[in-house]
């Protein structure tokens, strides 16, 4: 364990165990009748997430203590191996179909989304590339080859599960860290400009998701069918209305609104908590994007350049999902299949958010340990 005289970023810290604990308090308000119907035991996800939130606490320590200098020699083997286990969830026996989606390993104890490990290890990859290559990147258009080429093989495969929620928030996320990493303009923007395009015609190309754009533009043309989700949804966040209907009072979770305590568990959080709890919660969100973004800031304004490109690419994923799936909740976006963060019922993603959260102490911790001269603590970048 690093040595505690550093101390730890205590506004990370409160935001991330306000979260952890709020998401707690929401999965077992909103999965009661849900967990009811399939098991008979009305808090056995509750049960499932408490236990997963110990798993996260335990791996964001180990996370917590493993230098950035060993990280960044493992950055490619660890973008291998994420590959690898994507590859492996398109294998059938192997990979697990839900919902028409083949996304998931079976693990025996849970399941593990295999495009959750994938997002950590390409900002790792990508904030390695950035540290070797970062002149190239600023010069020259040959800067983005390697960058963009490693982005399109986890997105082409992440489209063949289909997965074309994750694949946005990658496209965003890495496009966020060759931005920061001083990637000259014209080409920059030209290859944005490309993504975008691509994504779009990717969107409209697969029937399922020509229906979800069509469903989003109105969800009450075909509220029966296609608009029922978000036209549930809908109706959670606005009955919501100032302070909510009260912790627990929930009308909505009682089997009216799909996934209500993973993808949709914000609409219930809305309906229950109101105007007022929604704001909180992305205060709570906002502190987090804050503290990471200044503790990258320092290590890049140190020299510690993996670390500060990793916590810009880390900080940058928790928001834009973050962001991403509270729009989808009210509306603003169509339906992408993302969990809110430290808050929905999942595994993997509480995990993988645990895990990115403990690199970020582990970064603002070298920051802190540099300042009082222990050059033991840093990194090679």
């Amino acid at each position: 364990m690093p040595q505690a005289r550093f101390g730890l970023d205590a506004w990370l810290c409160g935001a991330t165990a306000a979260l952890l604990a709020w998401g707690l308090i929401m999965v077992a308000s909103a999965s009661v009748a849900q967990a009811e119907k399939i098991t008979g035991d009305p808090f056995y996800f509750f049960y499932r997430q408490l236990l997963f939130v110990g798993l996260g606490v335990a791996l964001g320590v180990v996370m917590y203590c493993v230098p950035m200098r060993q990280w960044q020699s493992s950055s490619r083997w660890l973008y291998f191996f994420a590959l690898f286990l994507l590859v492996m969830v398109l294998i059938p026996g192997i990979g697990v179909t839900v919902n028409a989606a083949r996304r998931w390993i079976d693990l025996g104890v849970f399941r593990l989304q295999a495009s959750e490990p994938v997002r950590l290890a390409l900002i790792m990859f990508v904030a390695g590339y950035i540290t070797r290559r970062q002149v190239v990147l600023q010069h020259s258009p040959k800067g983005l080859i390697v960058p963009v080429a490693a982005l399109l093989l986890p997105c082409a495969l992440l489209l063949a599960e289909p997965d074309f929620g994750a694949t946005a928030i990658l496209l965003g996320v890495v496009f966020l860290m060759l931005f920061l990493g001083g990637a000259r303009l014209g080409y920059y923007a030209g290859v944005l400009l490309l993504a975008l395009v691509g994504l779009g015609l990717i969107a409209i190309a697969a029937p399922y998701r020509l229906r979800r754009l069509l469903n989003f533009t109105d969800p009450w043309a075909d509220v029966e069918n296609g608009g029922w989700q978000l036209a549930q949804s809908l109706i959670a966040v606005g009955r919501g209305d100032w302070a909510g209907v009260g912790l627990g009072n929930s009308v909505q979770k009682l089997l009216y609104l799909p996934e209500m305590h993973t993808d949709f568990i914000f609409a219930i959080l809305a309906e229950e908590m109101g105007l007022v709890g929604i704001a909180i919660l992305m205060a709570l969100f906002a502190v987090i994007i804050w503290r990471g973004f200044a503790i990258a800031r320092t290590a890049e304004v140190n020299g510690r350049l993996f670390a500060a490109y990793l916590s810009y690419g880390l900080s940058g994923w928790i928001g834009l999902q973050a962001l991403i799936n509270m729009a989808v909740n009210m509306g603003l976006l169509p339906t992408k299949g993302l969990t809110l963060p430290l808050i929905s019922y999942g595994g993997s993603s509480l995990l993988t958010v645990c895990a990115m959260l403990g690199l970020l102490l582990r970064v603002d911790y070298e920051n802190r340990a540099a300042a009082f001269g222990v050059t033991s603590a840093e990194d090679p970048s």
